[in-house]
C-alpha cells in the first residue's frame, strides 16, 4: 500500500517529459510549415501537399469558426470567387437544413453549419479549399461584389476583339486592292516597262500575288476568329443551361436535383453526415469533412477525410 503513492508520482514523472517532448515536436512542425508555405496565398495546391501532421500542427482545431458565421463567410468567399470566374456555380442559401449550396454542370457542393462538406464533381474540388480558410480566424474574406452571379445564357457575347478584327479587314482589303491594281497595270498600261533583253516582267506579277495572298490569309483569320467566338459563346450558354441558368436568368436545380435534395434531406441529421464521412463522432466536425456522392444520391462510405482540408483517401 505504501508504494502506491511512489510509482504513482514515478509515473507522472516520466508523462512530463513525453508531453513537453511532444509539444516540442509539434512546435518545430508548426515553424517548419510556416516557413515552407505562404498562408496568404494558400490554396488547393497547397492544401493536397500537406500531410494531415502539417495540418494539425498549422492550425488549432478549437479556433476552427463553424455555425452560422461559418455559412456567411463561405457564401461570401465563393461570391467573390465565382465573380472572377475562379468558380464556376450557381449559388445558393438554404434554411432546411440550414446549408450554402453551390452547383453547375460538373458537380454540386453542400456546406452545413458544422462545417461538413458533400458532394461530387469539380464544384466540390472548388469550394473545399473556401471551406478550410474561412473556418480560420486568420483569413480575411473578401468583400463580395453586388453583382456576383454567372450571367444568363442570353447575355453571354459572341467576341470582344471586334475592333481587332475590323482592323485586320482594313489591312487585307488594302493589300487585295494593291496586289489586284498592280496587275492590272502591270497587263492593261504601260507603267511597268518590260525591261531590255527579258520577254516578260516576271517581278510585278509575283509581288501582286504575294499582296493578294497576305490579304486572303487575314480575311481567313478573321473568319476563323469570328467562327471560334460563336462556338465558344454557345459552349458557354449550353453550360449554362446545363447548370440551371434559364435564359431569362432564373436559376434552378437542373442537372443535380434529386441527388442535392436527397443530401440536404440526410443533411438535416448531424448523425448521418458523419456515418457517410466515416469520422468518429467527437462532439466537433472538422471544418471541410467531406463526402463525394456517385451521382445517383448515394455516398461512398469507404471515402473519409482523413484531415481537415476535406482530401478523401479510400480504404
Amino acid at each position: 500500500m505504501s508504494d502506491s503513492p511512489a510509482r504513482e508520482d514515478t509515473a507522472s514523472d516520466s508523462e512530463e517529459p513525453s508531453d513537453a517532448a511532444a509539444d516540442d515536436e509539434v512546435a518545430a512542425l508548426r515553424e517548419r510549415v510556416e516557413a515552407e508555405y505562404d498562408f496568404e496565398n494558400f490554396g488547393p495546391a497547397d492544401m493536397a501537399e500537406m500531410s494531415g501532421e502539417e495540418w494539425e500542427a498549422a492550425f488549432d482545431p478549437d479556433s476552427w469558426i463553424t455555425g452560422r458565421d461559418l455559412l456567411d463567410r463561405v457564401e461570401a468567399d465563393l461570391r467573390t470567387r465565382i465573380a472572377s470566374r475562379d468558380v464556376f456555380a450557381v449559388l445558393d442559401r438554404l434554411d432546411d437544413p440550414e446549408a450554402v449550396v453551390a452547383y453547375s454542370d460538373e458537380g454540386w457542393a453542400a456546406v452545413y453549419a458544422d462545417g461538413s462538406v458533400e458532394g461530387e464533381g469539380t464544384v466540390l474540388r472548388d469550394v473545399k479549399p473556401s471551406v478550410a480558410l474561412c473556418s480560420m480566424e486568420s483569413y480575411e474574406v473578401p468583400d463580395p461584389p453586388a453583382e456576383y452571379e454567372l450571367p444568363a445564357p442570353e447575355e453571354v457575347e459572341e467576341g470582344t476583339g471586334e475592333f481587332g478584327n475590323r482592323m485586320l479587314q482594313a489591312v487585307g482589303g488594302s493589300l487585295l486592292v494593291v496586289g489586284l491594281g498592280t496587275v492590272g497595270l502591270w497587263l492593261f498600261t504601260d507603267l511597268f516597262p518590260t525591261p531590255p533583253g527579258n520577254e516578260t516582267n516576271i517581278i510585278i506579277p509575283i509581288v501582286s500575288a504575294l499582296f493578294v495572298l497576305a490579304g486572303v490569309f487575314l480575311f481567313a483569320l478573321v473568319a476563323n476568329a469570328r467562327l471560334s467566338d460563336r462556338f465558344r459563346a454557345e459552349e458557354y450558354r449550353d453550360r449554362l443551361r446545363a447548370a440551371g441558368i434559364a435564359d431569362d436568368g432564373s436559376r434552378q436545380f437542373a442537372p443535380f436535383e434529386e441527388v442535392v435534395r436527397e443530401a440536404l434531406a440526410d443533411g438535416d441529421d448531424p448523425a448521418s453526415r458523419k456515418a457517410r464521412s466515416g469520422s468518429p463522432d467527437t462532439g466537433r466536425s472538422s471544418p471541410a469533412e467531406t463526402t463525394e456522392s456517385d451521382g445517383s444520391g448515394r455516398t461512398d462510405g469507404t471515402a473519409r477525410a482523413d484531415r481537415s482540408d476535406g482530401t478523401e483517401r479510400s480504404e
